[in-house]
């Protein structure tokens, strides 16, 4: 069994790592069920105007973003408000690998029931090399760091996602106020986590951690 720069074997590394994300996934989610619904629509519709009113969204021919569920900051209204302007969206399918495919957002009426609770385009499948082709990534995250480290919900679909997109393009974790953590603490991460290159918060609109 190998090592660890920290001398422990690496399985028990990969145990501490899965330990300390999962504590802080725990009181990230606590926090956000404690929002009421009207707190997650506001925050949304910050975010809303916060994205759109980035160059890099205002420039992009393609954007690949996401349709939140349960206590997610709030997107339909991102994702309606940039394809009415005549942005390309591309949204993601939950392939039973775990992995992301990809497919057009044609309006609120092109999305259905997808596996654990998601909403899903019903258009054609792009394949998981569609992304490649946005101008700017969406994604979402329960955490992030100053260094771009993003806590995800544990299945490692957008680190696969992520791992295909250039260095050149930007990428925007959404993020409640108070879960930008730092400077001085840190989203645990290991050599799979793909980071970001920003975060939006309602408050503080998109802020470069990369």
């Amino acid at each position: 069994m190998g090592h660890g720069e920290s001398g422990y074997p690496r399985s028990a590394q990969a145990c501490a790592l899965a330990e300390a994300k999962a504590a802080l996934r725990g009181r990230v989610l606590a926090a956000r069920r404690a929002l009421s619904g009207d707190a997650r629509a506001a925050a949304g519709r910050r975010l809303r105007d916060a994205v759109l009113a980035a160059p890099e969204a205002q420039m992009a021919g393609t954007v690949a973003a996401y349709v939140s569920v349960g206590t997610e900051p709030d997107t339909r209204g991102l994702v309606f408000a940039l394809w009415k302007r005549g942005t390309y969206v591309l949204l993601p399918l939950l392939r039973p690998d775990g992995d992301l495919d990809w497919a057009s957002y044609e309006g609120p009426e092109s999305l259905a029931a997808g596996p654990r609770g998601l909403l899903e385009p019903t258009e054609p499948p792009r394949g998981v090399t569609a992304i490649t082709s946005a101008d700017l990534i969406i994604v979402p995250a329960l955490a992030a760091d100053r260094r771009g480290n993003r806590l995800g919900r544990g299945g490692g679909s957008y680190d696969r996602a992520l791992a295909r997109v250039g260095h050149g393009i930007l990428t925007i974790a959404l993020l409640y106020d108070g879960e930008l953590i730092g400077p001085d603490q840190a989203v645990p991460a290991g050599p799979q986590d793909q980071p970001v290159r920003a975060v939006a918060q309602p408050g503080e609109g998109i802020i470069r951690v990369r």
